[in-house]
Parts: C-alpha cells; structure tokens; sequence
C-alpha cells in the first residue's frame, strides 16, 4: 500500500463527506478523496487507482448495495468497502456484509472509522502478500513440471536421434551396402517416433488440430503392424486378431496411430523379460449396467480396440493416477509422463472412452471403445488408406511454405507425380505469383497457415474472391484457432497435419482435385 490513500466517498451531503475526512485525518491517515453521488460517476472513478471506499446507504440517484455491487462484479479490484450511514438496519448489514463489504458503521458512531479503516486496508494488504506467496509456489511447480518434461522429452529424443545418426553414418560409410533398406527404413522408424512425442506434446497443449474422417480401425491398425513389431523387444511376442464387420469410427488417424504406440510401447515396457501382447478390434454393444458402471459412458454400439499384455500389471495406487499429467512409474528423466493423458484425450474428442484392467503380476488390458458408425467410408478417409497407385496429375498447383526445405521436398514430390508447380514463401508472395500465372488455372493451392507478412487463411480467402473453385489445402504443426475452432476443424476445410509422407501429400491432393470431377 502506498503512503498516501487515494478514497472515494460516495455521499450524497458534502457536510457528512467533509465529516468523514475530518475523522480520517485525526486518525493520521495520509490521503487524498473525491466525492461522488451518482452511479455513472462512480463507475467513471472505479479504476483510478482507488484504495478504499467509504458509501452511504441511501441517496436521491444511488444507494450503497448497488456502488457494492459494481465493485463485486470487477473481481480484479481488491478495494475494501465500507458502509457508513445514519438509518442502514440491522437485516441490511448483514446483507452488505454477506455481498463483501469490509464493515459498516452508523455516522453517530463516526469514532469507529478509523480503526475500521485500518483493518480493512490491513486485510487487503495481508491478502496481497498471500497472493504474492501464493504465485511463487505456482511458479516454483510449473519449473519443476517443465524440468520433468524437458528430462523425458531430451531422453526420449536422443534415443531418436542416435538411431537416426547411427544409420546414417552407416549408409555413408558403405552407401552400396545390402542393408540399405533396412537402414532407411530404421531411420523412417525412429522420425515417426520423434513425430509421435511432437504430437503428444501438441496434443496436451491443446494445439494439434483434430481431422476427424470415418475409419475403418482394422485399416488403421493393418497399417501400422509391421512398425509395432519393431518397436517391441524379440522376446514380447504379439498378436494381432481383427474382427469382422466391426462398422467404422469418426476419429483422426494420426491420433489413432498415436493412442496404440503410446500403449504398445507401455507394454512393451512392462514386459522385460518378454512376454505376450495381444492386439484385438472388435464390435461391442454396451449396455445400460455398463454405462452406470462407467460415468460419462453413454449405452451404444461401439469398435472396441483392446491392447493386451502378460506384464507386471499395476497396483490400485498407480492406478487411480494413470491419466495424470506427467504422472509415470518411470525413472526420473525416462518419458514425459504424458502418454497415457494423451490417449485419453484423443480417445474423448472422439466421443469415446478408455477402460482400463489390471492386476500385480497378471498384466493389464487397455479397452478402447469408439462410436461405431455404419455408414460408407468417405472418399477423404479412404483415399488416404488406398496403397494402389494414383492417376499421375497435370494441373496446375500452388505450394506456399515459408520453410524452405518442406517447400521445396513438397515441390518435388509433387512435380514426380506430374503436376506443374507454383511456389511461394508466404501469402502475400503467393497473390502475385498467382497473379502474375499465365496459362492453365491454379486448381489446387497447398498452404502452410502461419506465415510472415500473410497467413495460409487470409490469403485463400484473397485468392477465391476471383477463383471459387479452387481447391485449399492448409497444412501445419499447430494451427491455434486461424482455420480451427476449439481444436476442431471448421466446416468444409481440408487440412493435411504436417509431417506428412510423399504419399500421404499426394493422395490428398489427388482426392481433392478428383472430388471435383
């Protein structure tokens, strides 16, 4: 609190205001006040630098509970409030004081100011110092989490990075060795894994941007067997049994991909000296008893996806704290403690849930269940899923990235599949090129949405104002709300998360541009 107090009197009769001052300056209080008497100049007056505030009860044009209120509905302003009347009641006064107000005296009794004053500054001072102590211990935790993190993130990624840098001398050391495959695809290997931890990071901050599209799960699932086969130890042996006719889920592949890592790879680590691992997907119907049973659970058809293993299992303890942000039984500095956190929120932005079994030395299973949707597959997702070869392109498109390195790998790929290719590093250098373009069309623009001088959103917008049909293909790492909403797609936008794959940028690219045939 600073020496001298600035003080609002709202108080219809300057001989009872002056009243006030008088008794406040006898009481040694340094200060300097202002009258006021209506509500329009008190609110005018609220948020300038006020300390203290001193109402009578009733006025002509204002009353003390209604100057309490407005200050109760700023919950930012930490200004003590005291009612100071000749006719307020008993039932009144209790009314102020349940609403807030530091005290209240009848003007008769005017001695009492002082000391009232003094406590109530005291109180809001006391509170600062609280506040105060109380930010320092919340900065103290979130130093400690972001050590934690930053211990199982550097982990986790030097693993990434000597596998990458391993193969890679390797292939330079002996470029025609027989192996050459294996180790690329060794390296492939350990660049999803890094992806999968970006993409859990993403996740738990809340700006990875869900592409939700119909699935088929055993697709999904078919897709990454042979990667989780090597992603366990040679002594783990694994299973994987797909059912028939289980319909179809709306959910984002990639996250998918990212729950069943996550899992596997908590398997696999719960088993070292081996053991089995059973992957299965199944159709479940669950029922009333099931949904009571399960809070949140609404009763339905449901693909069930159920990960299996014969490992230590978990005790009732650890648990009751499996979903916890950075929660792990790991050692200090192994995994960010995000993994499963990260697979229940995916599994919920898919209107889905988690149940989780497990016993002290008999393993545990993780049941995954997704809304089951039976109609047809989109042409979006299962474009996506198709491994055949595509219809090579000859239209004109449009590649804005500020990065040069993906601009240009997007460049090339694109143009070995056919298509002539337009690049710009921003927005605003995408209008002239597209401007500047003679001949066939743009048909498809494929922009990264944060970008200098002109983002991916603002410059699609430019470009259809003269070209309605043109095909927009946003792509980023996060893309906080500029073509999203909560973390969701708007309506109607195609998005490709980025890192994507050659194949997975051409065959988007490829659908897009035939959904318009």
């Amino acid at each position: 609190m600073s020496a001298l107090i600035q003080i609002l009197i709202v108080e219809d009769n300057p001989a009872d205001a002056e009243l006030l001052v008088r008794e406040l300056r006898r009481s040694g209080f340094s200060f300097e006040w202002q009258r006021v008497d209506t509500e329009s100049e008190f609110l005018a007056r609220l948020n300038s630098g006020i300390h203290l505030i001193l109402s009578d009860f009733e006025m002509p044009e204002f009353n003390g509970l209604r100057a309490l209120e407005l200050v109760k509905m700023q919950p930012l302003l930490e200004i003590p409030f005291i009612i100071v009347s000749g006719t307020i009641g008993e039932e009144v006064a209790v009314q102020a004081m349940k609403m807030g107000a530091a005290d209240y005296l009848l003007k008769d009794r005017i001695t009492r100011l002082g000391p009232s004053v003094h406590r109530a500054l005291q109180e809001v001072e006391e509170r600062g110092e609280h506040k105060r102590m109380e930010a320092q211990f919340i900065e103290a935790q979130k130093m400690e989490v972001v050590g934690q993190l930053a211990g199982g993130v550097a982990h986790d990624f030097n693993n990434v990075l000597g596998v990458i840098m391993g193969y890679s001398d390797l292939i330079v050391e002996d470029p025609g060795t027989d192996h050459l495959v294996q180790y690329v695809e060794e390296i492939r290997l350990a660049a999803e894994r890094a992806a999968g931890l970006t993409r859990q990071l993403l996740v738990f901050s809340r700006k990875q941007t869900v592409q939700a599209v119909e699935l088929d799960p055993n697709e999904v699932v078919a897709g990454m067997e042979k990667m989780l086969h090597r992603l366990i130890d040679e002594n783990v042996e694994m299973t994987v049994t797909y059912g028939s006719d289980i319909g179809t889920i709306k959910a984002d592949s990639g996250y998918v991909w990212q729950v069943l890592m996550n899992l596997v790879v908590n398997a696999r680590d719960a088993m070292p000296d081996g053991g089995k691992l059973a992957i299965v997907t199944s159709a479940v119907v669950l029922d009333e008893a099931y949904a009571q049973a399960h809070p949140g659970t609404t009763p339905g058809d449901y693909v069930m996806l159920s990960i299996a293993d014969t490992g230590i299992g978990m005790t009732e303890e650890v648990k009751a704290h499996l979903f916890e942000a950075f929660f792990t039984t790991k050692p200090v500095g192994k995994g960010t403690g995000l993994g499963l956190i990260t697979c229940q929120t995916v599994v919920r932005q898919s209107g889905g849930h988690i149940d989780v079994c497990s016993e002290v030395g008999k393993g545990t299973t993780f049941n995954i269940y997704f809304p089951r949707i039976d109609r047809p597959l989109q042409l979006a997702a299962s474009s996506l899923t198709k491994t055949g070869p595509l219809r090579r392109g000859t239209e004109t498109l449009l590649v804005v990235e500020d990065e040069p390195s993906l601009r240009h790998l997007a460049e090339g790929v694109l143009k070995a599949q056919g298509y002539k290719v337009l690049t710009a590093p921003n927005g605003q250098d995408a209008l002239r090129v597209a401007d500047e373009h003679q001949g066939e069309p743009i048909a498809l623009v494929l922009t990264d949405v944060i970008m200098p001088r002109m983002g991916g959103k603002a410059m699609a917008e430019w470009l259809q104002t003269t070209n309605p049909d043109l095909k927009i293909l946003f792509t980023s790492g996060y893309t906080e709300d500029a073509i999203a909403h909560h973390g969701v797609l708007d309506e109607g936008i195609e998005f490709l998360p980025k890192p994507y794959t050659p194949a997975t940028l051409t065959r988007k690219v490829r659908a897009l541009l035939d959904a318009s045939l």
